[in-house]
């Protein structure tokens, strides 16, 4: 695979689509009520022929979820696939039964009605497929979306106005086929999974966002499969990361560069001037690896991804809040248990995944220190399911500002053991497992993968239990 570069050869003809936020409705008991389907349709992403896709209320992507916290949510999905699938929702704090792995699937024609409370800060979470061995699949052809959480206490003077100010950059590379329809085939793949040449935000090539306002709050998403980005703009300028996976940051912290592996999210707020234009780029990331395997898994690569175009007036902007959010430290000095994790080939501590092996369990109201190590050289990260983390270390290394955050997805750099710290609580459920992997999609499908349960103290794990 020779090195990719987009870099000025883009023209940015097309207007940035911007997800519509989802219609909802309060129930007799007061929930927030969403209405969502499974489909197959198509995506006129070039002139010519359009690209047969997946989505949710649509042929492509999703609409944006949107709840406060202390809300209780209910979602009414049907599938209208032709096979079975499953939503998860990314990032979010609940119950095993209504998490989205692949225990909870839904055959075609089915109807799944997952509840719980928002019990956790703002953030930007996402939902996507979760199907076991199809992963890759669905998400490749275009089913996600982002699923935001408000919080009252959130500090006035973050760009708050949903596609204006406040603005979904949902990240995906595509390889298109000649006749515009999207190409997995193995000449395109890597060990890591599928690299495409051609990047789409929010199912839009070429994009590029008209600017009103001095400063635009960009919430990124890296929705690709296997890619890694290293985002950061055209003119180098610095900008305030506010906010990682699972909510805001302590207070800003301005730099140049933010990588997110897939899976993670980062919430950047950029200052501009009247008439100006700049691109987001993402730069070549630092995946860790030797010089041939960086090349073969986009360690290169340099591609434009979304021009701001300001207009010639802008609407003043608050200043940003000195500080953003409480960010208590887990308090990981006297781990309940240390737990070490191996991530090796397509493989966790020598096992793959066994839909029937609940690999441990945790107790509830407990805190657990876990170590991972990617000791095979490749690119890899690391997602939990239900938990927001903290890191503690990154090698001998305490966190750069980056990862000092809630986080439930972090990058796992080669023979650089990673430490976090996880505090589990509310939800017990001694048969129905939550999911960690990795999520570089190909690396999940084909076994990169365990699970565990949560339980009472002095329970012992169960059978996982299947919905199918």
């Amino acid at each position: 695979m020779a090195d990719t570069t987009t870099t000025g050869r883009l023209n940015f003809t097309n207007r940035l689509a911007i997800p519509p936020l989802a219609t909802s409705r309060a129930d007799e008991s007061g929930r927030r009520v969403f209405d969502l389907r499974t489909t197959a349709g198509e995506h006129q992403f070039r002139p010519g022929r359009a690209t047969a896709t997946l989505g949710v209320n649509g042929g492509h992507l999703g609409p944006t979820l949107r709840a406060t916290r202390d809300e209780t949510v209910l979602i009414n999905l049907r599938n209208a696939l032709s096979e079975p699938t499953s939503l998860h929702w990314h990032g979010m704090h609940l119950p095993a039964a209504m998490d989205g792995g692949p225990h909870q699937m839904i055959e075609p024609g089915g109807v799944w009605t997952p509840t719980w409370r928002i019990a956790q800060p703002a953030a930007t979470l996402w939902y996507h497929p979760h199907p076991h061995q199809q992963t890759a699949r669905h998400v490749y052809l275009g089913m996600a979306g982002l699923f935001i959480v408000d919080d009252p206490t959130t500090p006035a003077g973050l760009p708050s106005r949903y596609g204006v100010d406040d603005i979904p950059v949902i990240v995906q590379d595509k390889q298109f086929g000649d006749d515009n329809q999207l190409d997995d085939s193995e000449a395109f793949w890597t060990s890591m999974g599928i690299l495409g040449d051609t990047i789409c935000v929010n199912g839009t090539l070429t994009p590029y966002h008209d600017v009103t306002t001095e400063r635009v709050r960009l919430r990124l998403l890296n929705a690709s499969n296997a890619r890694v980005y290293r985002f950061g703009f055209s003119d180098d300028r610095p900008f305030a990361l506010v906010g990682t996976d699972g909510g805001l940051l302590a207070a800003p912290y301005e730099t140049p560069r933010i990588q997110l592996t897939p899976g993670e999210r980062a919430e950047i707020v950029v200052t501009l001037r009247p008439g100006e234009r700049v691109v987001l780029r993402s730069y070549p990331p630092e995946v860790g690896t030797n010089v041939w395997n960086a090349r073969f898994s986009g360690g290169h690569d340099t591609l434009d991804v979304l021009q701001l175009r300001a207009a010639t007036q802008l609407s003043p902007s608050p200043p940003l809040p000195g500080r953003l959010a409480d960010l208590p430290r887990i308090d990981a000095s006297a781990p309940a248990a240390i737990r070490t994790f191996q991530l090796s080939g397509y493989s966790i501590n020598g096992a793959q995944m066994d839909m029937n092996r609940i690999d441990f369990a945790v107790t509830r109201d407990s805190t657990e220190v876990w170590e991972i190590t990617a000791i095979d050289g490749a690119p890899h990260n690391f997602h939990v399911h239900d938990a927001q983390f903290q890191v503690l270390s990154v090698g001998d290394a305490p966190p750069p500002p980056e990862l000092r955050g809630w986080k439930d997805t972090v990058h796992t750099p080669p023979n650089t053991p990673v430490r976090i710290a996880l505090r589990f609580g509310d939800y017990v459920d001694r048969n129905t497992p939550y999911m960690y992997h990795c999520h570089l999609l190909h690396h999940e499908d084909q076994g990169l993968m365990g699970q565990f349960v949560v339980v009472e103290p002095g329970q012992s794990p169960g059978k996982p239990h299947h919905s199918r």
